[in-house]
């Protein structure tokens, strides 16, 4: 699916095309930088994310996007492998079939899939491993599992420090809380010390996305925030409610939801309305935690109960399927291509190598693996770029509507751009 979305044009520069020049720096033994986030931009100091330099040598073999969008299936796929395996060993093989099928067409995977690449793809199948281990009572393993984390993003050492301690509750205090302690640590030295450093601007960058207490009125809304605002707007309840309704509600009765909470945690605290919702990728980490959940509250479900359970979550696992953007692979417009994708990258093709562009946001990664581009109407991108090329026939990021993209072309044309191609709405501009 995610093979189709790019070669229909519709994956993005933010954030696939920051993501394959991530991957592009580290294939080329330097640190990952993104000029799509501004001239020389370190990503060390936006996320902490080193684990995206295990892509680099698969990149050198074969240097494309859908490198990263197959590789990002391949590890979503993985997490299969350990969920059920745990299934079918405590409940059988009707259970591990439905929790495969319940996870591997979950709403968070396929609304992942369905936006671009990103480095959460990495925790999936660690935290599906990790859980599958702890709940099978192979405490070692789990951490060792959940370690890795600490190398995925920055707010993964608390999921971790989660994690840690199950491993305590489960007898083995003392390497429970080591791990803990560990992922406590990690995230305050990533957040606090590594990004900074690396940061142009010295500090974390999404403080912002937080409520800020700097006055009364800000100390107000960080304890509602941080209570009645959990759970409101609405949209929130939805995101729990379609969280758990493929199990049909039993993953509460598990230890292992816990693991959940620190992701809900930041995202529900935060002022930033596109956490709280189902879409993008932010909850794709949430599918192995809530089936393992859900494999581990079956086992101590009542024998006859069990079946009833299990067809409810096939039964809701069908229903959300419909919802989701895996459904698109049965429909026939998925398969076929828009005359304009032909036309695009007749366009495109005009491009030399290595040079510089500024693309629209859906252009942009058509162009990462081989010129270095930038944005074009974003305030911090590169000025001057060789070629600029935009699509005029939709509105795309960073402008408010397509007017505002055909006024600052046509401004650029009177500031030393001429231009070279304009087909069914693509404009190729060359710096005279």
């Amino acid at each position: 699916m995610s093979v189709r979305l790019h070669q229909r044009l519709q994956t993005t520069g933010y954030d696939l095309g920051i993501f394959e020049q991530a991957v592009r720096s580290y294939a080329h033994l330097h640190l990952p930088v993104s000029e799509l986030k501004g001239p020389g931009f370190p990503l060390m100091g936006d996320h902490f994310s080193p684990v995206l330099a295990a892509l680099a040598p698969f990149y050198r073999l074969w240097p494309s996007p859908l490198t990263l969008l197959i590789a990002q299936a391949a590890l979503f796929a993985i997490a299969v492998v350990p969920l059920a395996r745990w299934a079918e060993r405590a409940l059988g093989r009707t259970a591990a079939v439905v929790v495969a099928a319940g996870y591997g067409a979950s709403w968070g995977i396929a609304q992942a899939v369905g936006f671009d690449f990103h480095e959460v793809c990495f925790a999936v199948p660690l935290l599906a491993f990790s859980l599958a281990a702890l709940g099978g009572g192979r405490l070692g393993a789990a951490v060792a599992w959940a370690l890795p984390l600490l190398l995925v993003k920055e707010d993964f050492g608390l999921t971790v420090a989660v994690i840690g301690g199950l491993v305590a509750w489960k007898g083995a205090w003392r390497l429970g809380l080591i791990t803990a302690a560990a992922g406590l640590l990690g995230t305050v030295l990533e957040v606090l010390v590594i990004i900074p450093a690396f940061s142009l601007a010295g500090s974390y960058a999404y403080w912002d996305k937080l409520p800020s207490a700097g006055s009364d009125s800000g100390l107000v809304h960080l304890l509602y925030q941080g209570t009645v605002g959990m759970i409101t707007p609405d949209v929130k309840v939805m995101t729990l409610l379609a969280l758990l309704a493929p199990t049909a509600f039993l993953a509460l009765r598990s230890p292992l939801i816990l693991v959940a909470l620190p992701t809900l945690a930041w995202r529900f605290f935060s002022d930033n309305p596109q956490y709280w919702g189902t879409g993008f990728h932010y909850s794709a980490v949430l599918m192995p935690i809530v089936f393992a959940a859900f494999i581990d509250a079956l086992t101590r479900w009542p024998t006859t109960q069990v079946r009833h359970t299990l067809t409810v979550s096939g039964v809701v696992t069908a229903f959300m399927f419909f919802q989701a953007p895996l459904y698109q692979l049965v429909q026939p417009a998925t398969w076929r291509n828009d005359p304009r994708v032909a036309t695009t990258h007749s366009i495109l093709d005009k491009i030399p190598s290595g040079a510089t562009v500024a693309a629209t946001n859906h252009l942009a990664p058509q162009l990462t693996d081989r010129a270095d581009v930038t944005v074009f109407g974003f305030p911090d991108s590169r000025p001057n770029p060789e070629y600029i090329v935009a699509d005029t026939a939709i509105w795309d990021w960073p402008f408010a509507t397509a007017t505002d993209e055909v006024k600052q072309l046509n401004d650029t044309l009177g500031h030393g751009y001429r231009t070279i191609a304009h087909r069914d709405g693509i404009v190729l501009l060359r710096r005279t």
